[in-house]
């Protein structure tokens, strides 16, 4: 009996503290225009005193977005249109305090740039803008879609707690040409 309170204990101390550690938020925007599905990302909320210790101490910090396209189809399985994989990384240097920023898309580097400004590493790493997932030749007409992100951190800080692992959101849409 003893061990049976024990654990339901745990289990509701578990539960209780699962919505303060995943406060992070997740914003995707799909857009369509004449040739490509765009998508932008802001994950504001995940630049914190943990991640800015975690760059001061000189460990190489990566944000991955995992991005899919997919279509809805009813009663089925929804089909992969596009996928890509971004990967923003931040490489501190404690001697010249400066950063190097770089971005890489589906493995392949997409842009880098220097700075020392810690404004320019936020929006670096939370921010994603106008990012070309795929042709609009891939969609059809008048079917629903939604673009689903999961954002991983490195390296990882609140490692014990198995609820801290990548955040996961989708935004829905309608290709109407």
């Amino acid at each position: 009996m003893r061990r049976r309170r024990f654990f339901a204990g745990v289990a509701l101390i578990v539960l209780a503290s699962w919505t303060p550690l995943r406060a992070e938020s997740l914003r995707i925007i799909p857009l369509v225009n004449d040739k490509h599905v765009l998508v932008t990302l802001e994950m504001s909320e995940a630049w914190g005193e943990d991640v800015r210790e975690v760059i001061e101490s000189g460990l190489r910090t990566t944000f991955t977005y995992d991005l899919e396209l997919r279509m809805v189809v009813p009663g089925w399985v929804d089909r992969t249109v596009a996928t890509a994989v971004i990967s923003l990384v931040d490489e501190y240097d404690n001697l010249t305090r400066r950063h190097r920023l770089t971005r890489l898309v589906d493995g392949r580097t997409d842009e880098a740039i220097v700075t020392e400004d810690e404004a320019v590493v936020q929006r670096w790493l939370t921010t994603i803008s106008r990012l070309p997932l795929c042709s609009v030749k891939k969609l059809e007409r008048n079917r629903d879609y939604y673009v689903r992100v999961r954002v991983r951190k490195k390296p990882q800080r609140d490692f014990p707690f198995p609820w801290s692992g990548p955040i996961t959101a989708q935004a829905k849409f309608t290709f109407i040409p």
